[in-house]
């Protein structure tokens, strides 16, 4: 799959293209839906289907000191387009200069002149161009004058309320990970590369994998059942604390996941660690003695909710 910047010419194989416009960040029910509707489009029509979306995510640009909040890194969500069936992902740079644009030079000067697109859908609730000035009124407006057709797909909604980001968010906060899974239809995954650490786990014979946890947003400190992928598809089971280790000193936040029955070399690997459960908070044990007695029955509870 080809990622693309929204701010040069589209390659001509690619040009005429029906393309999902959103930020995506999550690549949940309401935004599958979205992606879908335009991948069934351009297959309808025998053209291109791409997948546009925003990065750095524009909260990040206007509000630069908001807490990390992002669901997915790039490489993520070009993985996930590629599954939906996109043939390319766009990437328009949120920067000073695409703040600036208005709806209307935004359609002219990066949806026709960059992209050439022959359609466009988004979600009902899509705005666009400097204060957000356009909906999707304006673009089915802006559509007929520039020779496009602009679709929108309503929300998706779950128990009665719009999936959405912020419900995701508000549910990995409170540590409820399978209520993320739901509305993503996958486990929450954190995707790194394996640092070193002070191999503490390695001397008492729970060797972890160290993530930084970066831009993700920070769920519910504690240890979860978690799976986790390698740069080979190689998937395993195991437990992770996540959090800043209140055992020890000096605190520091990581993602530090223990893998069962794997005795593997991992650092400096990307990996990719998605958390399927939530067991318990994370707490501070007065021995080492009594950590380990913990993380026993951790694993064990973790095993018990992967089935293995």
């Amino acid at each position: 799959m080809e990622r693309l910047d929204g701010g040069s010419a589209i390659p001509p194989h690619l040009a005429g293209g029906i393309v999902a416009l959103g930020n995506f960040d999550g690549f949940h029910l309401g935004h599958q839906a979205v992606v879908g509707a335009a991948v069934a489009r351009a297959h309808a029509e025998g053209r291109p289907a791409l997948v546009a979306t925003f990065d750095p995510h524009p909260v990040r640009h206007f509000r630069p000191d908001t807490p990390p909040f992002r669901l997915t890194t790039l490489d993520q969500r070009q993985r996930l387009f590629a599954e939906a069936g996109a043939d390319a992902m766009v990437v328009f740079r949120f920067d000073g200069d695409l703040a600036s644009l208005s709806a209307e030079a935004f359609v002219a000067e990066r949806l026709v002149a960059c992209l050439a697109i022959a359609g466009v859908v988004t979600g009902a609730d899509f705005t666009f161009g400097k204060g957000k000035s356009g909906d999707v009124a304006t673009l089915a407006a802006l559509g007929g004058r520039h020779g496009f057709v602009a679709d929108t797909v309503g929300p998706v909604t779950l128990d009665g309320e719009p999936v959405s980001s912020s419900r995701i968010r508000a549910a990995l906060r409170r540590g409820d990970a399978r209520e993320a899974a739901r509305l993503l239809t996958r486990p929450f995954a954190i995707a790194g590369v394996v640092q070193h650490g002070d191999k503490i786990g390695r001397t008492i014979g729970y060797p972890t994998a160290n993530l930084d946890m970066g831009k993700y947003l920070r769920p519910a400190y504690g240890i979860y059942a978690v799976t986790g992928r390698l740069a080979d598809g190689r998937v395993l089971a195991g437990a992770a604390n996540l959090g800043i280790r209140p055992s020890f000193t000096p605190p520091k936040e990581l993602l530090e996941p223990y893998f069962f029955d794997f005795s593997g070399v991992l650092y400096g690997q990307p990996i990719e660690v998605a958390l399927v459960d939530y067991i318990r908070p994370e707490a501070k044990f007065d021995d080492l003695d009594a950590l380990i007695r913990q993380m026993e029955a951790d694993c064990a509870q973790a095993r018990a909710i992967l089935h293995v």
